[in-house]
């Protein structure tokens, strides 16, 4: 998506306003789980960065944490806002990882499993970490696309790295690789803890959030499915 130049005016407004309101303008979602890289002109990453920083410092300044005397905390707002933009939220404002497709030349009809992928999310609710992982089954047909086994991992990052409930995130991937893949069946299981269980409310320690997405092949036969979760829990 390419833009005109940034009208004098609009340069003074925050970089936050003018990609929010681009993004309302094209009447486009921006949830805390989608990715919106292709409304963030070049060099605006950067200010962002510069505009969280302000923000998270005024932050750290109204919970009462002196970020001048204490040396722990000086550089703090910049080095939490360039972790929000560039890692742990980095799948909302970066745009999809270059994935090379190849054709089934071999015309594999088997049963793939991918994992497990460790993968790493926040909670959209209290931004609390989840950390998890990821199995893929794949049942492609001579018609399916093919992709290098790294790919699955970047791909599934980059779907993770953004603000999540776990149930949104495992449709998300499964969706992202059904369409680049168009395999007969595709099924996605993720495991992981939610730290807004760990440290808050009712600080389980223990507890688990399993969920799953079943495309095709996978939903319609269940001596499939039953082979790809009996493979997954050796």
């Amino acid at each position: 998506m390419s833009y005109q130049p940034i009208p004098a005016a609009e340069q003074s407004q925050p970089v936050s306003e003018r990609i929010r309101a681009r993004l309302m303008a094209s009447g486009t979602r921006f949830h805390a789980n989608d990715n919106i890289a292709a409304f963030i002109e070049p060099g605006e990453l950067d200010q962002l960065l510069d505009e969280v920083s302000t923000r998270m410092q005024g932050v750290l300044e109204s919970l009462v944490i002196d970020t001048v005397s204490d040396h722990n905390t000086q550089g703090t707002a910049r080095r939490v806002a360039k972790m929000y933009l560039q890692e742990i939220f980095g799948g909302r404002y970066t745009p999809p990882p270059p994935v090379t497709e190849f054709p089934n030349a071999a015309l594999l009809n088997e049963l793939m499993i991918i994992g497990p992928i460790t993968v790493r999310s926040a909670c959209s609710h209290h931004l609390c970490p989840i950390m998890g992982k990821v199995w893929i089954g794949v049942m492609p047909n001579q018609h399916s696309n093919l992709i290098g086994l790294s790919k699955y991992a970047r791909l599934a990052a980059w779907v993770m790295n953004r603000p999540q409930i776990q149930e949104e995130a495992v449709v998300q991937l499964a969706e992202l690789l059904q369409e680049k893949m168009q395999p007969d069946g595709l099924a996605v299981i993720m495991e992981a803890e939610h730290f807004c269980m760990h440290w808050r409310g009712v600080k389980d320690t223990d507890a688990l959030m399993v969920n799953s997405v079943m495309h095709g092949s996978f939903l319609k036969d269940p001596a499939l499915r039953r082979e790809f979760l009996s493979l997954i829990k050796r």
